[in-house]
This record gives structure tokens, C-alpha cells and sequence, in this order.
């Protein structure tokens, strides 16, 4: 039993909610690393005791029997009652264990989102879950201090161990379970004696017994017959990626929606001189990466020689596993949208300061003016220095070094040309610019930004976050300017491009400042409707990182292809915003794809922000300041498009934007920019 932290009542867990509990690592914020046919097994072994517990079913060593196929009410269990209530001949437990482990991720999700919904789990973006504040770590092992029995899960198993006491029948199953997944090393000291006691309770229950004995039989059978099984991965020819048109437009996800329509979800390219490329394209693949992808996939492999070039090791982009979620979780309030909003008043000054600059008549080329539009908020807001001289250096030197070590479209001496030195000391430049300004007397009254939250790390554990990663930490959130500065670029040509958009978004802007500068409660879904669909089409249509690069590490089927260990993946998040089946007409701009009954971005296939585990930390930041500079712009300007005949193309290496040759024309001030 348990108490919710929103519901007065005591709430009785199912055997898998309380199966996940265990499970559950706060470490890397997901499950201890059982394989993911033990776990399957496992999970479907805990729904099977529940629906015996239950009534529903019983069993015994020979044989599983249906007793009533009354719905339970658990949308996680009754989906299996009713399958086995389908069967006409009598099976038993292993037969339902095999046949049934393919339905156990979507168990799982129900179970999580079940723990959710009542305050026992906390779910956090990127697709990690901790135990939400209220319970508090102390509650999986302590018993409540009024005595009322109110303990999760984990304080009756680790009693029924360590202190002999005479366990529930349904602690056996859960024990019996975890003991069969070999889980409990990793959450216990173990002796021999624990192990013994362990073992005698595992004997203790019938149900138990023949639920994990199914469960153990059948722990290596599918990995073993897996590439049996496996489809093999067709090749795309040449030919057919140089013809495509959308090669010649530069739009990526265009593309690779293009060949997986032709050649499926899981194709790959063989270019000459170098290792074949296997892409992922699509709402199931970007599906199977959210859930499962941390299970088999790594970002360290591709990252570690761009980090190199910083003079870094172990930064967030490469990290994975518990490292990575312990590193992410420290720095969420420095990237939260909370942090910008509290901060409104100081980018409302820095931008208006900076579009002092715009006179009425003269065009400007789209990417350096919207890169240092925003590199003008984005540094006092971050780091609290200025950086508008040595940002081309900065944003030139990331570009270059990315192309050289992550799109490998360059060779490595590309990056030691006399030109190419002279740019990386800004890295050093920035780096001592940060470390003198923030001293702690200089720090006293001053609003926290990213570079305290750095630093105070840095300083608590000197070794997770070493200073030799702090030149990559302070560039990298300014060279944000660069992704954050092409989105803003894509949602001004949309605005100024679709008939009649400018004018909608000039009223929403001036109705939002007419009493003044709005605060971060005052951008809400029913003041910047228009605005906030204009984002989300923009960030669908013009994605700014359209694929992901990750390395196998352990060997898994997708969508039936066989993903062999070592090998490179290109996830192809993106191409599924130019898929029909997930958004019709796709090439087309709609803002009214959001609106209800389409609501076309609930589902994978809406992929703008990356996916899984290292989803961009950012993303709600960005969306604020992405909407506040969109709006800013519109209330004191009228732009159009230069020249009038443009015909949008993409650069896409090594992100997404628009052809250098796109221009914005200030048409007409709309009003006068406080002094």
C-alpha cells in the first residue's frame, strides 16, 4: 500500500507498477540495466501473478486456467486477460510469458504514466523518471514515522531479506522476478547468507515459482535466434541520392523522407571510401529511439574528437547512461524556461538596443543578422560578457570543426590553417573574459546565469566537471546563437513570406505590449496563438538539426533490421516532417495543423528538439526566446524579402539554414525603440 502525494486515499500498487518501482535506478533516471527480453519477460510475469491475485487466472507448474474474464479496470492488465480469455486450449505460463513479451513496452509506458498520474513518479524530459520531490528518496526504504504502513515497495522487500520477516505473497513474486532478472546486486550488498534467504523465498510461493521459472527459460532464446531473423538492410544506390531533387534544395529531412518511402524505415548508404552509413527515417523509428535507444545506442564514439578540439572530455553532448542524466539535472535550471522568464526585462533591453542598428530602407543578409541579434541576448543572459567581436570567430571555428569531426566532410588539417588558429583563441579570450568577471564580489547582486551554475559545479566536484571542460561549456552556450539565431532566421522568412502572417503576428505583438513589457506568465496559449503555431510549423518545415549520430553498442533489431555492435547510425529524426501519412501535404506551411481535431504534432513523427535521452536540455528556453524575439520584431518593424524573387534553398552542413543569399529589408518602423 501507498499513499499518493494527490490523493487522500491509500492507493494499492499493481505487481508491475511495484515491479517498475524496483526497477527503477534514480542514478540514470530509467531502469537498472536488465536486457530487454529479461525485462519483457519479467513485466509480463508480474501482469500475469497480478490477474492471479486477482481472480482472474490461476496456475500451476503444468498449466495456466482462466476463472473469470471480468475486466479488472487496469488498462494494463485487461488487454492481456482478454488474449488469454481468446485462447481456446489450455497453456502454460511459459507459453503466455513467450507470446505475450512483445506487448510489454507498452506495459511499461501505461505503468509509468499510471505512477505519474499519481505523484509517485516525476517524469522529466528526455524520457528519464525520478521519484517526484513529495516522496522523496527516503520513502522507497524508510517506513513512515506515524507507523501507518504507507512504504513503497522497496522497504517490504529489503525487510523480507535482511530481516527474515515472513513476506506477502506478493513480495515472493516480486522477488522471485527481480532474483530472475539478477537486479538485486546491483540494489544491495549481498552475502552469501542474503542470497541463501533470497533463494528460500523464491521456493516459498507456487505462483512465484512458475512464473520465473517461465521467465528464466526464456531469458536468452530471442537474442540467440535474433539474427536469424533479422531483415537484411537495403542499400540506396548513388545514383538514386545525387538525382533526388532535394539534394540540390539542400533539405535534409526532405530527403531522407524521399528514400525511406522508397526503401523503408531502416536503409543504409555505402559512399565510396568510407564505412557504410545506416540511417533510421520515421514516426516508429523515432519511436523505438525515444524508448528504447538508450539501451543499445551511445553518443560518446562520434563526440569525443569534436570535444577534443576544446580541450574537453566528458561534456553533456557526449556523456551517456547515469553520468549524463546526473549531468543534465544539475544543469536544467540554467537552461529552463523559468530562468529566461525571470530575466525578460534585461533581453527586452539587449534586443532593443541592438535593432537600434536597423534603418528603414536597407536590407541585411538573414544569417548574421539574426545570429548576432540573438548572440546580443544570449551572452549577457549566459555568461554575462559581451561577445559581439569575437562571436563570427567563435560561430566560424564550431562550424568548421564540426564539419571536420562529426560531418567528416572536410579533412583534419582544414581546422589548422593559419586562419583557422587565429579564431580559436576566442575560445581563450571568451574563456578568460567569464572566469575575470565572475568573481564573487562581482557575482554579489547579479541575477544567476549558466556560467555560476558551471563554475559552482566546477568548484563542488572539481573532477565530474574539470576546468579543462569549461572552454567548451562557455562556447558552447554562446555558439547557441548560431542554432537559436538560424530559428528565429526560418520563423521571420515564414512570417514575411506567407500572405497575410506578418499582419497577424504585428496584432498579437502590439496587444501583448500595449500595457508595457509582458512578463513570462503573459505568453500564453490564448495571447500568442498565432505566434506559438507559427513556431511549432517553422520548427517542422525548417528544422535546424535534422538528424542525430549515435554508435551501437549492443546489438538490437529495429523494425526487424538487425542493427550489428559498433556500427554508426544516423537518425533521421526529421524526415517524418515531410511524411504525408504524418503530416499531409507536408511542403505546404499550415499554422492550422495544430489546432484541434489535427493536432498533427502529437505523435513521434514531430521531432524538432532531437529525441530520447539527449532531447535538447533547452528546449523550452528556446521556445520563449525563439516567440519573444518573433513578436519584438513584428511590433516595431514590417520587413520583407530580399530580393523579391528568392526562391528558399538550404545550407545544411552542419545544421539547417537558409542560403547565404537571403536578405531582410526593413519596409517600415512601426514605432520608436525606447531610449
Amino acid at each position: 500500500m501507498v499513499h499518493t502525494t494527490d490523493h487522500v486515499k491509500t492507493q494499492t500498487l499493481s505487481l508491475p507498477e511495484e515491479l517498475v518501482l524496483m526497477l527503477l535506478n534514480e542514478e540514470n533516471g530509467f531502469f537498472h540495466q536488465v536486457p530487454g527480453w529479461d525485462l519483457n519477460c519479467a513485466v509480463v510475469g508480474a501482469v500475469l501473478a497480478e490477474l492471479s491475485f486477482r481472480s482472474r487466472i490461476d496456475t500451476d507448474m503444468e498449466s495456466l486456467f482462466l476463472l473469470d474474464r471480468t475486466e479488472t479496470g487496469d488498462a494494463a492488465l485487461d488487454p492481456i486477460l482478454e488474449v488469454i480469455a481468446g485462447e481456446p486450449a489450455q497453456r502454460n505460463a511459459q507459453y503466455w510469458i513467450e507470446r505475450l513479451a512483445p506487448r510489454a513496452e507498452s506495459i511499461i509506458d501505461l505503468t509509468l504514466d499510471h505512477l505519474v498520474d499519481l505523484g509517485i513518479l516525476q517524469h522529466h524530459d528526455g524520457g528519464f523518471w525520478t521519484l517526484a520531490h513529495a516522496m522523496g528518496p527516503a520513502g522507497l526504504f524508510n517506513a513512515s514515522q506515524d507507523g501507518s504502513g504507507t512504504q513503497f515497495v522497496k522497504t517490504r522487500i529489503s525487510q523480507a531479506i535482511f530481516h527474515n520477516e515472513i513476506p506477502d505473497p506478493r513480495d515472493v513474486v516480486i522477488i522471485c522476478l527481480i532474483n530472475t532478472c539478477d537486479v538485486f546486486r546491483f540494489m544491495f550488498q549481498l552475502d552469501e547468507q542474503t542470497e541463501e534467504r533470497i533463494d528460500f523465498i523464491c521456493n516459498m510461493d507456487l505462483i512465484g515459482r512458475s512464473i520465473a521459472a517461465a521467465v528464466s527459460h526464456n531469458l536468452a532464446g530471442p537474442l540467440l535466434r535474433r539474427s536469424a531473423l533479422a531483415k537484411k538492410i537495403p542499400v540506396v544506390p548513388l545514383r538514386k541520392l545525387l538525382l533526388n531533387p532535394h539534394i540540390r534544395s539542400g533539405n535534409i529531412p526532405a530527403l531522407f523522407a524521399d528514400l525511406a518511402r522508397q526503401y523503408g524505415p531502416v536503409f543504409q548508404l555505402r559512399p565510396p571510401f568510407t564505412e557504410p552509413m545506416i540511417f533510421l527515417a520515421g514516426p516508429a523509428t523515432n519511436e523505438w529511439v525515444n524508448r528504447r535507444g538508450r539501451m543499445y545506442l551511445r553518443a560518446k564514439d562520434y563526440f569525443s574528437d569534436f570535444e577534443k578540439v576544446y580541450g574537453a572530455n566528458g561534456v553533456l553532448p557526449s556523456l551517456d547512461g547515469a553520468d549524463h542524466f546526473r549531468l543534465r539535472k544539475s544543469m536544467a535550471p540554467a537552461y529552463s524556461r523559468r530562468r529566461l522568464a525571470s530575466q525578460l526585462d534585461q533581453l527586452y533591453v539587449h534586443m532593443r538596443d541592438h535593432m537600434t542598428e536597423w534603418k528603414v530602407g536597407d536590407a541585411y543578409f538573414a544569417t548574421p543578422m539574426c545570429r548576432r541579434m540573438v548572440n546580443a541576448q544570449i551572452s549577457p543572459l549566459f555568461v554575462s560578457v559581451d561577445s559581439q567581436d569575437i562571436i563570427d570567430d567563435l560561430m566560424t571555428y564550431k562550424e568548421r570543426a564540426l564539419n571536420t569531426h562529426i560531418v567528416r566532410v572536410l579533412p583534419q588539417f582544414m581546422l589548422k590553417t593559419p586562419g583557422m588558429r587565429r579564431r580559436a583563441k576566442a575560445v581563450e579570450t571568451l574563456l578568460e573574459r567569464v572566469q575575470s568577471g565572475h568573481t564573487p564580489a562581482q557575482r554579489s547582486d547579479s541575477p544567476r546565469d549558466l556560467a555560476d551554475d558551471f563554475l559552482s559545479l566546477h568548484a563542488s566536484d572539481p573532477q565530474f566537471v574539470p576546468e579543462s571542460n569549461l572552454r567548451f561549456a562557455f562556447a558552447a552556450a554562446l555558439i547557441a546563437s548560431v542554432y537559436l539565431g538560424d530559428a528565429v532566421n526560418f520563423a521571420l522568412y515564414a512570417m514575411v513570406s506567407q500572405a497575410g502572417l506578418q499582419a497577424r503576428v504585428q496584432e498579437e505583438a502590439d496587444a501583448l505590449f500595449a500595457g508595457g513589457d509582458p512578463q513570462g506568465r503573459d505568453f500564453n496559449p490564448s495571447t500568442i496563438d498565432v505566434t506559438h503555431r507559427l513556431m511549432m510549423e517553422s520548427l517542422r518545415i525548417y528544422p535546424i538539426v535534422p538528424m542525430s549520430i549515435r554508435n551501437v553498442m549492443n546489438a538490437c533489431l529495429v523494425e526487424g533490421y538487425e542493427l550489428p555492435v559498433g556500427s554508426r547510425i544516423l537518425i533521421a529524426q526529421t524526415a517524418s516532417h515531410y511524411m504525408d501519412d504524418v503530416f499531409p501535404n507536408p511542403f505546404q506551411f499550415d499554422i492550422d495543423r495544430y489546432l484541434s481535431p489535427r493536432l498533427e504534432h502529437n505523435s513521434p513523427g514531430y521531432a524538432p528538439y532531437g529525441l530520447g535521452t539527449h532531447r535538447c536540455l533547452g528546449s523550452r528556453w528556446m521556445e520563449l526566446q525563439l516567440t519573444v524575439n518573433v513578436l519584438m520584431v513584428a511590433h516595431y518593424f514590417t520587413l520583407e524579402i530580399a530580393p523579391a524573387d528568392f526562391k528558399l534553398k538550404f545550407n545544411p552542413l552542419p545544421s539547417m539554414k537558409p542560403s547565404k543569399k537571403l536578405k531582410f529589408r526593413i519596409v517600415e518602423q512601426r514605432r520608436e525603440l525606447p531610449a
